[in-house]
């Protein structure tokens, strides 16, 4: 490598230093919203580090074709120091402002979409709700009202009817309506036992 190649090199990787401290230091404040997850947390590291060495490799690359020689890693080193000395308080400090900014704006914006979007959304949902159920309602009603218009005649008729009949098929029905209790009164009791049966299993 020529002089001035050499001197790009060390230059560059001062600054790759510089900039690997402003990533660690941006990946360690991130680090505790993953840090109780173990798996995630070795993942995150690994991809990490293997980025920040991509990116580095890339730099040397571009500058000097990728030779590696000694004093690249001291001029790392040296950058990763710079920016530990003199920057890295400064960094954190705006780092935290950034975020809080960020997080603000994230939180407005989530104001305005539940403001302007979500609520009109669900005040229209519930709304609607309320004016198929009503006149679900009012229909239901409706339908009762001409049902017992209906069968009320029809009532009337068959009481007339049965007064009518004899005592031997009046007996006879009675018969089988206490047939019909009896059954209705049994498959009660089995569902109540399944039922019992069903939650001891649960």
């Amino acid at each position: 490598m020529t002089l001035s190649v050499q001197f790009m090199t060390m230059i560059s990787m001062v600054l790759s230093g510089f900039y690997l401290g402003i990533a660690l230091d941006t990946f360690r404040r991130f680090t505790p919203y993953w840090k109780r997850k173990i798996v995630l947390t070795y993942f995150m590291e690994i991809c990490f580090w293997l980025t920040q060495t991509v990116v580095l490799f890339y730099i040397l690359f571009q500058v000097n074709s990728g030779e590696i020689r000694f004093y690249i890693f001291i001029a790392c080193l040296l950058g990763f120091a710079i920016y530990q000395v003199f920057a890295a308080t400064i960094y954190k400090k705006v780092l935290e402002q950034i975020i809080r900014i960020i997080t603000n704006i994230y939180r407005f914006c989530k104001r305005i979409v539940q403001a302007l979007i979500v609520q009109p959304i669900i005040w229209t949902i519930t709304l609607l709700v309320t004016i198929i159920l009503g006149i679900a309602r009012v229909i239901w009603k409706l339908i009762l009202f001409i049902l017992k218009l209906l069968l009320t005649p029809i009532g009337w008729i068959l009481k007339a009817i049965y007064y009518i009949l004899p005592n031997s098929f009046k007996n006879f029905l009675k018969r089988i309506a206490g047939f019909y209790s009896k059954i209705k009164n049994i498959l009660v009791k089995w569902l109540k036992i399944l039922k019992e049966l069903v939650q001891k299993v649960r």
